[in-house]
């Protein structure tokens, strides 16, 4: 990991200033209290990360627990509580690891995660547009459509022209300009100008841009409610001190087991789709072990649960920043997570400095990134069967959450996999030989229970007389339940005058229930 350390440190840096703003966001969102949000930050960048075998994913709060936060903690009626539920999810999450549960990891359609990323893209775009203006009344990291301040993705961008903060502005399109311009080959082949962070020149610019207009333009100076907000520990001891722990007496409450494993599934779930999405990011094709991954989130949420912290998940908003940025190794993650630690105690007062515009405009940039016009022309290309499940994933997405798009998608994608699997169990030949009609089928390599109707509607159709030869000698695998049409369709045929020769397969005894 160590010689990629320039790089990491550069896209260390860029995550955590990105990741900074998202993660007090989140705890706010979820009505927990804003130092929840940190801890969680700092365990899933250090504690996760150096468990993990991902090189790219980043983990920490995320926005799609946050109904299921705001819920639960109502639900079992103290913050202490919930944090059982969450230390308890953490548990069953190394257990799934342990079982190799993360497999399904790798059965997610391709055209569903490349439709994920797409969305998430336009979700970074739409959702940070207000910020960009200057508009922050809803909490930086809400993705859901409908929002917690009662607007939506769409009626909150109608919303905030009423609210413009043209110090936001100015800094915000600065912001895009220079990140755009760092995308030029022009940058790209000059060697003193590309080693400068383009994120981190942002976060310079804007904090010099709004010290000017402080000082000569007072009137579109950015104001403190547009600038990120830390919440004041003063010293060590503090911090120490603001650490909430679980009430375990709540340990025999049905609630919180509840509460723990749907933490555990949706986590889970969020944790292997941000996986595969960052492995199709990866410029070096890696592929993370998900397995691994699901013990070390366990243990991440096992943390946060007995310090104060809200469930973590692998964030693909933040490890998508990370692939950007140039992050190279787990390294990039482990970084952003102890300058959370380093920047609380050392540079407060500097980080409470930067307009929340220009971190909006380092995200605005990484969502057009995933979900540029040349994606949605490549898709179509590939046929109806890959785009409408990309294209039904980005829609349900912008209108629900990552998981019912997600869901919808998948569902979708399973429609065009049992049509293909429906059409295609075998070839077949019809040609009358003296006078009979001569059947010849040969079945494909994998012949599973999808294909019986298929088997079935033939069989039907084949008249009395004939002669049917079935040839199994390419079939891999066929299922005991097409092995069972098949001897009850031959033991019919008697009946029926159909003659039929099996080659290559197993016949089975088939039972009547007559």
């Amino acid at each position: 990991m160590l010689k990629y350390l320039k790089y990491d440190l550069k896209s260390g840096l860029v995550v955590f200033l990105v990741a900074l703003p998202l993660c007090l966001g989140i705890a706010l969102a979820q009505g927990v209290p804003l130092f929840s949000g940190i801890i969680s930050g700092i365990i899933g960048g250090i504690v996760v990360s150096a468990i993990s075998g991902s090189k790219l994913s980043v983990s920490g709060p995320a926005a799609g627990l946050t109904s299921i936060v705001l819920s639960s903690v109502s639900s079992l009626g103290s913050y202490e509580a919930f944090l059982l539920a969450v230390c308890l999810a953490g548990i069953f999450q190394i257990i799934l690891g342990i079982v190799k549960a993360g497999i399904i990891g790798y059965y997610f359609p391709t055209a569903v995660i490349k439709g994920m990323l797409s969305a998430i893209g336009i979700i970074l775009i739409l959702k940070q547009i207000p910020h960009l203006i200057g508009y922050d009344k809803d909490a930086e990291g809400d993705e859901s459509f409908f929002q917690i301040d009662g607007e939506n993705s769409f009626s909150e961008i109608n919303h905030m022209l009423g609210y413009i903060s043209y110090g936001s502005i100015i800094i915000g399109v600065i912001s895009i300009l220079i990140l755009l311009a760092w995308q030029t080959k022009f940058i790209k082949h000059n060697k003193i100008l590309n080693k400068i962070p383009s994120a981190l020149l942002v976060v310079v610019v804007a904090i010099i841009t709004d010290w000017l207009f402080n000082n000569f333009i007072p009137a579109i100076v950015v104001k403190d409610e547009h600038l990120v907000m830390l919440p004041a520990f003063g010293s060590f001891h503090g911090f120490l001190d603001s650490f909430i722990h679980p009430d375990f007496s709540a340990i025999n409450n049905q609630k919180v087991y509840e509460v723990a494993l749907v933490i555990c599934a949706v986590a889970s779930l969020e944790t292997l789709l941000s996986l595969e999405a960052v492995d199709k990011l990866d410029p070096n094709n890696g592929i993370s072990p998900t397995n691994r991954e699901l013990i070390a989130q366990g243990v991440g949420n096992l943390c946060c649960g007995l310090i104060g912290g809200i469930p973590i998940t692998s964030v693909i908003v933040r490890s998508s920043v990370n692939v950007n940025s140039g992050g190279r190794s787990q390294l990039s993650a482990i970084i952003h997570g102890v300058l959370f630690l380093v920047a609380i105690f050392i540079i407060p007062g500097i980080l409470q400095m930067i307009p929340l515009s220009a971190l909006a405009a380092i995200l605005i940039v990484t969502g057009f990134n995933l979900t540029k016009p040349a994606l949605f022309k490549n898709m179509f290309k590939q046929g109806l069967d890959q785009f409408l499940p990309f294209i039904v994933t980005i829609t349900i997405m912008l209108l629900t959450d990552l998981l019912k798009g997600v869901t919808v998608g998948i569902f979708v994608a399973i429609i065009f996999i049992l049509k293909q699997n429906y059409k295609m169990p075998f070839k077949m030949i019809q040609e009358v030989i003296d006078g009979k009609l001569n059947v010849f089928m040969k079945l494909s390599q994998n012949i599973t229970f999808i294909n019986k109707g298929k088997f079935i509607e033939v069989f039907k159709n084949i008249p009395p007389n004939s002669i049917v030869h079935i040839d199994g000698g390419r079939a891999t695998f066929i299922d005991k339940d097409v092995l069972e049409i098949i001897s009850s369709f031959k033991q019919a045929g008697q009946v029926h005058k159909i003659h039929v020769y099996l080659e290559e397969i197993e016949e089975v005894e088939v039972f009547s229930n007559h």
